[in-house]
C-alpha cells in the first residue's frame, strides 16, 4: 500500500464512510455494511464462506439485549476423552458498529469451529455510543462468568458445553475491537475466580488501541482507504465515556499507571497479529513490547502490506491468520496436557 500521509486536513467524512447518522439523542442509526445471519438459516448462501458449523442462540442478559452465539462443529470428537477448547469470539466494528450476527463474523466464527476444532462462543455485546465503555468489557466478563457457571453446571449446563468443551482449555479470541476486549476482558478476569474454567490463551487481531499522540503509522496512512484518522478518532469519541481522550486505559493502555502494568503482567500467553499497510500497526507493536517487558509470553506476527481488517477481504489472508490460531491454540494445549500429565505423576 502507498504512503497515504498528507499535510493538509483530510476532507474524508467519518459519518459517511462509517455509514452512520448522529440522532438528536445521540444515538447512532446505522446502514449496515454487511448482512445478518439469521438462526433459521440452515445453509450460507451467497457467501464465500460455506456454512459449516452447526449454531444457535443462547440469551446472555436479557435486560441488556444481549446474547451468545454458539458453535460446535457437525462431527463430534471420536470420544468423550477427547474434548474441545473453547474459543470466546468478540467481533470488531471500532465498538460502534456490527453484530455477531453480520455474515463475516458469523462465517469465521463457523470456520474455526470446523477447522481448528473448537466450540466457539461469539458475544452480541452493546454497542457505543448507546451503551459507552466499559459496557462491551462488562458484556465480556459476564460471558466469561457465563461459562464459569455452565462449567459449574450451575441451574444445568448447554448440552452442546457438557459434551464437547475442556473447560481447562478456554481462549479469548477477538478482532480490531474484539483484539481490544480480549485484552480488557483478560485483565478484569484475574480479579475474578474463573475455577474449573481457565483461560490459556489470549488471541488479539489487529487490536484496536489508539492514544492522543499520533503514531508514525497512523500519520502515514491518515487518508487510509479502511482506517482513515477521521474514521479513527470519530468512533472512539463515541465509544469513549464522557469527557475521556484517546489517553484513556481504554484506548491507550500503554500510558496506564504502575498497577495496571502490574496487571499486565499476569496476563496468559498471547498471539497478537498484525499487517504493515494498517494504521494501527505501531500501537499494536507498542503492546507486544509492553507486554514482553512485563513478562507476558507473546507469539506476535506482524506481516508486512495488507490493511486493517485484511481477512475479511481476502481468502488467502484469512486462511493464513486460521492458520496461525490454530498452531497457537495446538500450542496452548498441548501445554495444558503436558502440565496435567506431569502433575499426575508427581502423585
Amino acid at each position: 500500500m502507498e504512503d497515504q500521509s498528507s499535510t493538509s486536513a483530510p476532507s474524508i467524512d467519518p459519518f459517511k464512510l462509517l455509514k452512520i447518522v448522529q440522532n438528536p439523542d445521540g444515538s447512532l442509526t446505522r446502514q449496515s455494511f454487511f448482512p445478518s445471519v439469521s438462526i433459521t438459516e440452515e445453509e450460507s448462501t451467497g457467501s464465500n464462506a460455506p456454512q459449516l458449523a452447526f449454531f444457535k442462540d443462547i440469551p446472555l442478559n436479557p435486560q441488556n439485549k444481549t446474547f451468545i452465539r454458539l458453535y460446535r462443529p457437525p462431527t463430534p470428537p471420536p470420544n468423550t476423552n477427547h474434548r474441545l477448547p473453547l474459543l470466546i469470539h468478540f467481533h470488531g466494528g471500532g465498538f460502534i458498529l456490527f453484530s455477531a450476527t453480520s455474515r463475516p463474523f458469523h462465517d469465521a466464527c463457523s470456520v474455526k469451529a470446523v477447522k481448528l476444532p473448537a466450540v466457539v462462543l461469539s458475544l452480541e455485546y452493546r454497542l457505543a455510543p448507546e451503551h459507552r465503555l466499559p459496557a462491551a468489557y462488562d458484556d465480556a466478563v459476564e460471558t466469561i462468568m457465563w461459562v464459569r457457571d455452565q462449567a459449574m453446571d450451575v441451574n444445568g449446563c448447554d448440552p452442546w458445553l457438557k459434551e464437547y468443551v475442556d473447560f481447562s482449555k478456554c481462549f479469548l479470541i477477538g478482532s480490531s475491537a474484539g483484539g481490544n476486549m480480549v485484552f480488557h476482558a483478560a485483565l478484569r478476569a484475574l480479579d475474578i475466580d474463573t475455577s474449573p474454567v481457565k483461560i490459556i490463551g489470549l488471541i488479539m487481531n489487529q487490536p484496536y488501541f489508539s492514544g492522543v499522540e499520533r503514531t508514525e503509522s497512523e500519520k502515514r496512512f491518515v487518508n487510509d482507504r479502511i482506517l482513515p484518522l477521521p474514521a479513527n478518532d470519530l468512533m472512539w469519541s463515541l465509544a469513549l465515556p464522557e469527557g475521556a481522550d484517546r489517553d484513556h486505559e481504554f484506548c491507550n493502555p500503554m500510558t496506564a499507571d504502575g498497577f495496571l502494568k502490574e496487571k499486565m503482567g499476569r496476563l496468559t500467553r498471547c498471539l497478537v497479529t498484525g499487517h504493515g499497510g494498517d494504521p494501527l500497526i505501531d500501537k499494536q507493536r507498542e503492546l507486544v513490547n509492553v507486554l514482553e517487558a512485563r513478562g507476558v509470553d507473546v507469539v506476535a506476527e506482524f506481516a508486512e502490506g495488507g490493511c486493517h481488517g485484511i481477512e475479511i477481504f481476502d481468502p488467502l489472508k484469512a486462511e493464513a491468520l486460521l492458520k496461525s490460531i490454530k498452531e497457537f491454540v495446538d500450542t496452548c494445549c498441548r501445554c495444558v496436557n503436558y502440565e496435567s500429565a506431569a502433575a499426575k505423576s508427581t502423585l
